[in-house]
C-alpha cells in the first residue's frame, strides 16, 4: 500500500453517474472551471482540483467518472479469498491487469487516486430512493481500505434522506447531507471538519487548511471592499473633456461629452464587477451570463435610480447634511424623477446653482478661453443620489458573486426591492458616507487613512448583507 503521508490531504469525489460529483467538487474546490452536466457520463477521466490559497494547496479533490460496471469489478475482486489487510493489493492488482480494457476504464479512473492515498468521498442522491445495485460500489470502495464518508445530494424535490443514512451507515465511517448548490461559508468549514476525521494523519493538515481557508475568506472580502471604494470614488471624481471645434458649444458637442462621461462611468462599473467575480473565483461566471445582475438595467435607468437610489426623504436629508441644499420649496426637490434634485434648490454641492435633471448629473463648463483653445469639461459628479445608486448595485453585485456557489451554472434572475438598502445602510452609516462622498466630488487628495476608514464602512455593509 503507498504511504498515506501527504503534504496535502487529497480526496476522491466518486459515486454513480449524474449524482452531483462534479457539482460538490466545483463547491469545495471554489472553482467554476469544473465541467458540470446533467448528461450522464460527462466525466469520463479523473481531473484535480487543488483548491490553493497563496501559493499552498489546502486540499485536493479528484472529480471522476461514475461506476459503469460496478458488479463486475467486485466479482472479480470476491474471486480472490484474502484477509481483510490484504485487499487493497486485490485492488491494485485488478487495476494492473485491466489498465487497457476499455470495459473498466471508468472504474480505473476512479480508483486510481485512491489507491494512491486520496480519501473517498462517496456521493449519492437523496431524492431517489436507496437501492441494492449502490452495495456493489460501496463494496469495492471498502476493499481498498481507504478512509471515507458519504455524502447525501438533494437533488431532486423528494426526499428518501433517512433509508439512504441507514443504508450508509453500514459503509462509512461518517454520513453528512450536503448540497452543494446551496452550501454557505459556515456549511463548507463544517464539511472540512468532518473531512478531517476521517485520517487521524489528516486532522493537523486540515485545520491548519481550515485556518487558511477562513483567512481567504476575510481576504475576499476586504478585496472587495477596496475595489468598491475605488470605483465609487473614481466614479464621483472623474472628469471628462472635449475639445471645441468652434468658438461656442453647440447642443451636439454637449450631448456627445454628456455621453462620454456616462459611459466611462459604466466602465468603471464593470471593471469593477469583473475584478470582484475574480476575486471570489467566479472566472467563468461571463460565460454564463453577459450580465449577472444588471441586463436592461442601465446604471442611469429610471428603473435602477427607483431600485438602488435613496428615498425622498433620505436624499433630503443627506442634502441638507452636506450643506447641499438651501432655500424654499423643498418638496419640489424630487418633481418629475427620481434624479431630479430640484429647480427650487439655491444651491447644490461646491456652491453651483445649476439644476440636475434626470440625465444631467454634472454642469458642463466651456473653459480654455485664456489659453486659446476652447474645451468642455463635466465632472465630478454633483448628483446627490447617484453615489448611492452606484453603492448599491456595487454591493448588491459583490452580495450576489460572495454568496453564490461555484457549482451553480444558471443565469442568475434579478429580484431586488427597496429593503435592500435597509439590510446595510441606517442614518448614521448614510452620513459617514455622504462624508466620503463630499471629499470624493471636492477633486481633492484622498488619503490612505481616509481610504482605509470608507473600505471599513463598505466591508461592513457587505457582511451585513451577506450574513
Amino acid at each position: 500500500m503507498p504511504s498515506r503521508r501527504y503534504m496535502h490531504p487529497k480526496f476522491a469525489v466518486v459515486g454513480h453517474p449524474n449524482k452531483g460529483k462534479s457539482s460538490i467538487v466545483s463547491t469545495l474546490a471554489f472553482d467554476d472551471a469544473v465541467q458540470i452536466s446533467d448528461t450522464p457520463g460527462s466525466t469520463t477521466k479523473k481531473q484535480s482540483f487543488p483548491l490553493t490559497v497563496d501559493g499552498k494547496i489546502l486540499y485536493e479533490l479528484f472529480d471522476t467518472p461514475g461506476f459503469q460496471r460496478a458488479r463486475r469489478v467486485l466479482a472479480w475482486l470476491e474471486k480472490h479469498d484474502v484477509p481483510a489487510d490484504k485487499k487493497h493489493e486485490v485492488v491494485q492488482a485488478f487495476i494492473n491487469e485491466h489498465k487497457e480494457d476499455e470495459r473498466f476504464q471508468d472504474e480505473i479512473e476512479l480508483l486510481e487516486p485512491i489507491m494512491a492515498g486520496a480519501g473517498i468521498i462517496y456521493v449519492v442522491d437523496g431524492s431517489k430512493p436507496y437501492g441494492e445495485e449502490y452495495e456493489a460500489e460501496m463494496e469495492i470502495l471498502r476493499w481498498t481500505g481507504q478512509p471515507s464518508m458519504a455524502l447525501i445530494n438533494l437533488i431532486g424535490d423528494t426526499n428518501y434522506v433517512e433509508e439512504w443514512k441507514r443504508a450508509l451507515g453500514h459503509y462509512f465511517k461518517m454520513v453528512r447531507v450536503f448540497n452543494p448548490m446551496e452550501a454557505d461559508f459556515i456549511q463548507h468549514l463544517n464539511l472540512l471538519e468532518s473531512m478531517a476525521q476521517l485520517n487521524e494523519e489528516w486532522i493537523v493538515p486540515v485545520k491548519a487548511s481550515i485556518i487558511l481557508f477562513k483567512q481567504y475568506h476575510e481576504q475576499m472580502f476586504e478585496q472587495s471592499a477596496s475595489s468598491i471604494t475605488q470605483l465609487v470614488h473614481h466614479s464621483l471624481s472623474h472628469i471628462e473633456q472635449l475639445s471645441l471645434t468652434h468658438e461656442d458649444a453647440t447642443a451636439e458637442e454637449r450631448e456627445e461629452i454628456q455621453e462620454k462621461y456616462q459611459m466611462q462611468l459604466r466602465t468603471y462599473e464593470l471593471e469593477s464587477q469583473k475584478k470582484i467575480e475574480k476575486i471570489w473565483n467566479h472566472d467563468h461566471l461571463q460565460k454564463v451570463q453577459e450580465s449577472l445582475l444588471f441586463e436592461g438595467m442601465d446604471l442611469f435607468s429610471k428603473e435602477s435610480a427607483s431600485i438602488f437610489g435613496l428615498t425622498r426623504k433620505e436624499l433630503l436629508i443627506t442634502g441638507a447634511t452636506g450643506g447641499a441644499v438651501t432655500g424654499a420649496g423643498i418638496d419640489l426637490l424630487f418633481g418629475g424623477s427620481t434624479l431630479l434634485l430640484g429647480s427650487a434648490i439655491g444651491a447644490l454641492v461646491g456652491g453651483s446653482g445649476v439644476f440636475f435633471g434626470f440625465n444631467e448629473l454634472s454642469d458642463i463648463k466651456v473653459l480654455g478661453q485664456n489659453l486659446g483653445k476652447k474645451y468642455l469639461e463635466i465632472g465630478p459628479m454633483k448628483n446627490l443620489n447617484f453615489p448611492y445608486i452606484l453603492l448599491n448595485r456595487a454591493l448588491y453585485h459583490a452580495s450576489e458573486v460572495a454568496s453564490r456557489s461555484h457549482a451553480l451554472r444558471s443565469v442568475a434572475k434579478f429580484e431586488m426591492g427597496k429593503s435592500f438598502t435597509e439590510r446595510w445602510m441606517d442614518e448614521s452609516t448614510r452620513k459617514s458616507l455622504e462624508k466620503f462622498h463630499s471629499k470624493f466630488r471636492s477633486g481633492d487628495e484622498v488619503k490612505e487613512e481616509e481610504r482605509k476608514e470608507y473600505e471599513s464602512l463598505i466591508l461592513t455593509a457587505l457582511k451585513n448583507i451577506i450574513d
